[in-house]
């Protein structure tokens, strides 16, 4: 059962960063990925952080990576539990993956 404290609702940018250029691109980002799939009920903000920062880990996509690592602490995980699961993933997505992970985590986390 998923957590009944209020999640922070979730917001995307692609209007912002891809509106004029790709404007059909831009509303599914913000309309049908983050305002339908990432405030749906089931898992929290939270959860799906980290399962993102996971998918991302495990496909070697270092420029999302960057975005989401810094989503995944503002709902609430922690350092040490991101760094924990790219430690975690170095056995299951490859250790150059999770090489590269780790230092797009360094630049975030302690940039």
């Amino acid at each position: 059962m998923a957590d009944q404290t209020p999640q922070p609702h979730q917001t995307g940018g692609g209007r912002r960063s891809f509106g004029q250029f790709a404007p059909k691109f831009a509303e599914l980002t913000d309309d049908v990925l983050f305002e339908d799939v990432w405030n749906r009920p089931g898992l929290s903000a939270r959860d799906r952080s980290l399962i993102t920062v996971a998918a991302l880990v495990t496909s070697g996509d270092a420029t999302q990576l960057r975005f989401h690592l810094g989503r995944a602490r503002e709902n609430g995980v922690g350092k040490d539990e991101l760094i924990e699961a790219v430690t975690h993933l170095a056995f299951y997505a490859g250790w150059p993956k999770a090489m590269t992970a780790m230092g797009v985590a360094k630049e975030v986390l302690d940039g």
